[in-house]
């Protein structure tokens, strides 16, 4: 059994709490989905079984609808699609997610009785539906979910009372946990862990979530499209301590989070950060100049400034206008840089956008100055084992590898390592792309100080693709 327990969290309700003494970078627990469904916008590029995005995807011959890796997970994920094929055919389309969600809810409650195994810690009916706090607007689009899913139920199954439905969109609207793809770098679906709903949240964390994709070439099929989470410690937990992990992204200000906070689970976070503001002093930095710092209307007439461009920056970047996207963030860096302190989330976002762009534009010299700005930026404000600032290292390394900063990159590329190893274990496929990273820059960092000309010489030929010269003789870069 897990080495956790349910316990009475107070306002909070029921929570987590370990049993012993955990260890960093150990996985508390591990949960397969209940259910999970892959997001409308991606159906054609994600694989409906292991959730891999995939080049040309094998699609199912009947609905039309689901798509694979290939017939192997095709095959596994049979048992949970069946059922939606034959519903799929029916109305001849697919609704959308979280209709779809639903009803692969309801058919696993249906054959499983609602709980799957002796280590789940609740049943379905338990979770909370927060139907009392929702607005007129979303009680409406619920209705139509809820009207589009008696279209796509087969008339030939156990009909279901509509109150039980409607509970289920409500609890799947504050309980769904995003699904990201094999390397973790996009969101790709949704699905629902009870174990994991019971975790609540705080915006500095002990735990952290990921997504475990399963293992592709186990003889096992069954272990194929396992979509596992792993519930795993940040640091020292001691015995009696609960669980926690953060329902948003920490850069932002208390304030703002407690608003997403309450829009999207219907509480009002307490959490020691929230109460205290911490590090809302450094979100909002205004840069101090030898004892000088701008006035509050300078200040809020750069932060109105800076709102704004980040939409229009937006705006070019969605047009694929990189070079007008560039423009951009140049000119509201020169308003931002002599207002605003270097942990300032207005000055972090144009300087990540500027970075990512630039890199894409494959002038990594200049992008790997502004990604170091962000990453400074970073440090100070994100948790030390945070899974966000290991994947923010690991990006600027890649940026850097690319400028031909190699001591920099080889760096970069072992503190990234160090945080994920612990977030994600050794086993995730983004920790193996680290592990071979770090061999690689290793071994070109090693060449880089015996003969830096070489090493140099070496790097153009393979970026060139052209001859490279050695001691007046061609050889071949590989």
């Amino acid at each position: 059994m897990d080495p956790v327990e349910v316990f009475s969290a107070g306002e909070k309700g029921r929570g987590l709490r370990v049993t012993k003494e955990i260890s960093a970078g150990e996985v508390v627990f591990a949960e397969a989905s209940f259910a999970a469904v892959v997001f409308d916008s991606l159906s054609l590029q994600v694989c409906h079984s292991c959730f891999r995005r995939k080049v040309n995807p094998h699609r199912c011959a009947q609905c039309k609808f689901a798509h694979y890796c290939d017939r192997t997970c095709q095959r596994a994920a049979w048992d949970e699609h069946e059922q939606e094929c034959s519903a799929i055919k029916k109305i001849g389309h697919a609704p959308n997610e979280t209709v779809r969600l639903v009803a692969r809810i309801l058919w696993r409650i249906q054959k499983d009785t609602g709980l799957v195994s002796d280590a789940q810690l609740t049943t379905l009916d338990l979770l909370e539906d927060h139907l009392s706090k929702l607005s007129s607007e979303d009680l409406k689009e619920l209705k139509v979910d809820v009207q589009h899913f008696y279209k796509y139920w087969p008339k030939n199954s156990k009909p279901i009372g509509e109150d039980y439905v409607v509970h289920l969109f409500g609890m799947v609207n504050c309980n769904g946990f995003t699904l990201s793809d094999q390397r973790g770098l996009q969101a790709v679906g949704v699905g629902l862990f009870p174990n994991l709903c019971l975790v609540n949240h705080d915006c500095w964390p002990n735990c952290t979530v990921i997504l475990n994709p399963g293992n592709q070439t186990a003889l096992d099929t069954s272990l194929h499209s396992k979509r596992r989470i792993e519930l795993r410690a940040l640091g020292k937990i001691s015995e009696g301590e609960e669980l926690t992990i953060s329902y948003v992204d920490f850069l932002n200000v208390s304030k703002d989070r407690q608003q997403l906070l309450k829009k999207k689970y219907y509480f009002d976070c307490r959490c020691e950060h929230c109460i205290s503001g911490s590090k809302d002093d450094l979100m909002t930095a205004v840069r101090d100049t030898h004892g000088h710092k701008s006035s509050a209307d300078v200040v809020k007439a750069v932060n109105d400034f800076s709102l704004q461009a980040l939409v229009k920056i937006e705006e070019a970047r969605t047009e694929g206008n990189f070079h007008e996207v560039v423009k951009l963030c140049h000119e509201c860096l020169e308003k931002q840089d002599p207002v605003f302190g270097d942990t300032n989330l207005h000055l972090l976002r144009v300087l990540s956008i500027t970075s990512e762009v630039l890199s894409f534009m494959h002038q990594f010299g200049e992008a790997a100055g502004y990604a170091q700005r962000v990453l400074d930026g970073y440090t100070k404000l994100y948790p030390p084992n945070s899974a966000q600032l290991g994947m923010a290292i690991m990006r600027v390394a890649v940026t850097h590898w690319h400028a031909g900063l190699i001591e920099t990159a080889h760096s970069l590329v072992c503190r990234a390592y160090a945080i994920l190893i612990i977030t994600h274990g050794a086993h995730h496929p983004i920790t193996k792309d680290l592990e071979a990273m770090r061999t690689q820059t290793e071994m070109e960092l090693r060449l880089f100080k015996q003969n830096e000309p070489v090493y140099h010489s070496m790097r153009e030929a393979v970026l060139t693709d052209k001859p490279l010269m050695v001691s007046g003789g061609q050889i071949k870069a590989t």
